[in-house]
Formats: C-alpha cells, structure tokens, sequence
C-alpha cells in the first residue's frame, strides 16, 4: 500500500501544489480541511481515490488525530490574518500548529514539514510574525527533526498579492502603498511546495529554512513589475504609515459593525508586519541548501496576469500587429 500524508490546510494557495506533487510521489494525499465540499477540486491531483478532501478542525485534537491516522508524514500550511474568531491568529497559527505537532509525535508520524513565515519569532513587530513564531517553537519542542519552511512573500496563479493589486490597476488610475520602500524576495509557490515535499519525503535535512526567489525589490518596485506586465501606466503612490493607522481604525470599526461585510484593505497588524523588510537573512539555509532552483518573477507573472490587460490574451497579438505596422 502506497504510503499516506496528512496535509493540513492542503486545499490553500501553497497546500494545493504540495498535494500534486506529493500525489506525483506516489503517495496517498489526505486534504484536512474545515470544508471539503469546496475542495473537490483537489481530488483529480491522482488517480480515482488517491486524493482525498477530509473535515478537520484543528482546534480540535480528536478532529486532528483522526485525519492523521496512519500517516507517515503531515504537513501544516494553515494559516491566517484574521485577528478576531474562534480562527484567529494565536488559535491557528499557534495552538493550532502546536496540537497538531502534539499529536503527530504521539502517533509516531515519522516526518513533519511545517510552513511557517520569514521574519517569525518573537522579536516581531506584529502579531502574525509572534504567533508564527510561537507556532515554530511548539512544532519543534514536540517535534524536534521537522522541516520549517518561512518563504518570503508567495506569488502564484492563485496568489493574493500580485493579482489584488493588478485587480486595483485595472479600476483604478492610483496604486497607494504603505511601506513602499519595504523590500522582499518573492518566492513561486511551486518552489515553496518542492521544498515541502523534499520535507516530506525524507529528503531534507531537519532544521529552519528562509525561502525567498532570485529576486529583492521593494513593494514600490513590485508594482511597478506587475503593471508593466499587464500593460497598464498608474501611479504608484507611498502613504506614510501614520495615515495607514487612521485608515484601519475607521475600516476596522466599520467592519466590527457590520459583521465584516465592510472591507478592511489593511490592517494595524498588516502595517506592522510591513515596517521591516521580508528578506532572507544572511546565512541562513534556503532553496540552494534544498538544490532548487528559484524561478524568477519574469518567467510567472506573465502566464497568470495577462487576464489584467487592456487586451487580455490578445495583448500580445495586438503588439505584434503594431510592430509590423511600424
């Protein structure tokens, strides 16, 4: 029998490439999450009953241990930005990725791969890094070979970074920015899942690794990449952090009153966690520890942004046509 992983929160932007690739290995793929009728979508990754969506709570042990029942390895991708829920960020990022560690090390699951952030610990200056950071600490205190994995910021198909901005591109004539000098080091998402499956398979030493792609530019700089990928002039306008603060207050309590219907564009805790860069330290082991290769934003963008151009997939027919013309 072929042998089984438990990804948890594998149903997500990273947990759905983890899932083919480990489906890729051979391996039986189970898919924990909190609504399996809207993950079906993971179940053609293998063939007929090799990936599986299955419920889990995990702030639940039972819910927990049940989906991690025979498993050989488990990997938690869950997290999260909501501040305020049963969700929230120390329930998930913390308590949850320290039971379901917990549990792993009393069933004897062999391996754990753990995605965590770049930047995590307590010395953050948000509460998403803290509770990363607390989440880390508990993954190892009770499993202490697992793999960490803290990427920089993820882009891909699915991604909620490059495409909510090119989306903003498309309506509006004015991208504003809080932290537009702040610099990263995007990472593609299928990096981050080979890196994963290394964890997974037994072909990763134990240990923290800070992922990042080839590239480090500031927020400013990656906009400026992705409207030149989607055709599009706009400006590109840094707001000082203080105005941001007055602006999630006013979103914040709009959103309290009306249960969150309001949208909240950015948070205290986001404009915290923008106020230093997400880059990978000096030192530490990465993709090149791992033997990968990172690919560059140039080779992706295009393949999944081109539906934010004026001319959408015809973009490049139409620039031809006036090539020729010139």
């Amino acid at each position: 029998m072929s042998r089984l992983v438990t990804i948890y929160g594998g149903s997500g932007f990273v947990g759905r490439y983890i899932a083919q690739r480990m489906a890729r290995q051979g391996w039986r793929v189970r898919v924990a999450v909190r609504r399996p009728n809207d993950a079906h979508f993971v179940k053609p990754y293998g063939v007929v009953g090799q990936v599986e969506p299955v419920f889990c709570n995990i702030r639940d042990d039972d819910s927990v241990r049940a989906v991690m029942t025979g498993a050989e390895a488990v990997i938690n991708c869950v997290g999260t930005f909501d501040a305020k829920g049963k969700n929230n960020l120390g329930a998930v990022q913390h308590e949850g990725a320290a039971r379901i560690a917990r549990i792993a090390a009393e069933t004897g699951v062999a391996r754990m791969v753990h995605i965590s952030a770049i930047g995590a610990g307590a010395d953050a200056p948000s509460v998403y890094g803290k509770t990363k950071g607390l989440g880390e600490d508990a993954v190892l205190a009770s499993m202490p070979d697992a793999v960490i994995l803290r990427p920089s910021v993820v882009f891909g198909p699915e991604d909620q970074f490059f495409n909510r901005f090119a989306g903003m591109a498309r309506m509006s004539p004015m991208v504003p920015l809080f932290g537009a000098e702040t610099k990263f080091q995007p990472i593609y998402v299928d990096d981050v899942a080979a890196a994963a499956e290394l964890g997974a398979i037994g072909q990763a030493a134990p240990g923290v690794y800070e992922l990042g792609g080839p590239e480090v530019a500031s927020f400013r700089e990656l906009i400026k990449t992705m409207l030149d990928v989607v055709r599009r002039r706009r400006l590109v306008i840094g707001f000082p952090f203080w105005m941001g603060r007055v602006l999630a207050a006013i979103t914040g309590v709009a959103s309290s009153l009306t249960g969150g219907l309001a949208p909240q564009p950015v948070t205290r805790d986001q404009l915290k966690e923008l106020t230093r860069d997400n880059v990978v330290s000096e030192g530490a082991k990465g993709l090149d520890t791992l033997g990968i290769a990172p690919s560059s934003m140039d080779a992706i963008l295009p393949s999944y942004l081109w539906i934010f151009r004026p001319s959408g997939q015809y973009a490049a027919l139409k620039e031809s046509a006036r090539n020729l013309k010139g």
